[in-house]
């Protein structure tokens, strides 16, 4: 190549240089683009979406499983709840942490066909019901007593389960004349000085809760709707202290058994939207910091369920109340989670002798 030539090309390298830096740097900043926008566009997008929590008052939770909200104003305040059925003795279903109502009718659903009617209160600080109604567990039984008032309702037999049942504990103590049984199952009976709460009582900060109300929910909701048995096996790593074969095989009995899918499903749609329920699950873990409960009060017969590898709520907590509310009985789930009295093998077995034991001290029908 002759001198003219070399001088040429280097001519038109340099003349091109530019160009091609211009597209290095175009064809990073679009890499660059899309690294942070497509988080972006989800951001937006899950901001934007609803979530598609059902929040309609009169609603299906499950086929033959409905729910129709109504608001009780009583002298303690306004609570909401649900009614189901006409005849027979009332079950009062004590809902758990990030619950409400509805919560309550899905875990008394078992009961909706052996005559009793079942009484689904919304606790303070979930749903409909302010935490302005009751924020200790002393107020909060003293509403429960007040919407019998207003329901005209004499004596129930009480339905509670985990966070929910130190408020029913309390109701069994402080107005033991309306309580014709008690049955807890997984229920939190000794206090939890650790409880992540802070300590002036104030609700999450502002951005903590924006970001759980606009994205971690929706998230969860997104990641159920492409792959529910990942959601299974989260919700196992908290509610077990299962081995992994353990967490695996019962993640399997759920997926595939119709009833326990759809209760799972069920009560995985009943924690949302998170911002109409976390007021009250924040208050459950202040008021569970220094609760003392006067378990000797409770003279109604009482019957204690839990799982021996309850990850969410220890099996300490049942043998506490069972040990410490006079003549209570027990019934020990071996090998068993938080949750298996509704999505285990066994459930069958736990709630046979919950549904013997409330049969046996219910009023005559």
């Amino acid at each position: 190549m002759s001198q003219i030539e070399k001088f040429g090309v280097e001519m038109t390298e340099h003349a091109q240089a530019p160009r091609r830096r211009r597209r290095i740097r175009k064809a990073i900043l679009v890499t660059v683009g899309v690294l942070i926008g497509i988080p972006a566009l989800l951001a937006t997008g899950l901001t934007v979406w609803d979530g598609g929590a059902n929040l309609d008052p009169q609603r299906e939770l499950l086929p033959g499983v409905a729910i129709d909200l109504r608001t009780a104003e009583t002298d303690r305040g306004p609570i909401e709840y649900d009614l189901h059925g006409t005849d027979g003795p009332v079950v009062l279903s004590v809902h758990a942490g990030l619950g409400g109502a509805d919560q309550g009718r899905l875990f008394a659903s078992w009961l909706q066909d052996d005559g009793y009617r079942i009484l689904s209160p919304s606790r303070p600080g979930y749903l409909g019901t302010p935490l302005s109604s009751g924020r200790t567990l002393d107020e909060q039984a003293d509403l429960l007593a007040a919407l019998l008032d207003e329901l005209h309702i004499d004596r129930v037999g009480v339905f509670a389960a985990s966070a929910g049942s130190p408020v029913a504990y309390t109701f069994a103590a402080r107005h033991p004349e309306r309580v014709w049984g008690l049955v807890s199952i997984g229920g939190v009976s000794l206090p939890d000085a650790d409880a992540d709460v802070d300590a002036d009582a104030a609700p999450r900060s502002p951005l903590r809760a924006a970001f759980l109300n606009a994205i971690v929910q929706k998230l969860a909701k997104l990641t159920a709707s492409i792959s529910l048995e990942s959601i299974v096996s989260g919700t196992l790593d908290e509610t077990s202290t299962f081995t992994d074969e353990q967490k695996a095989e019962r993640a399997d009995y759920i997926m595939h058994t119709e009833n326990a899918r759809l209760f799972f499903e069920a009560i995985f749609d009943a924690t949302f939207p998170y911002e109409k329920r976390m007021p009250g699950t924040d208050n459950d873990s202040l008021q569970t910091q220094a609760m003392d409960i006067a378990f000797d009060r409770v003279t109604a017969p009482t019957l204690i369920l839990h799982g021996t590898q309850d990850g969410d709520v220890p099996f300490e907590h049942g043998e506490n109340a069972a040990a410490q509310i006079p003549s209570a009985q027990h019934h020990w789930m071996p090998d068993e989670e938080h949750l298996g009295f509704w999505l285990s093998p066994q459930s069958e077995d736990a709630q046979r002798a919950a549904g013997a034991f409330l049969h046996e001290h219910a009023p005559q029908r």
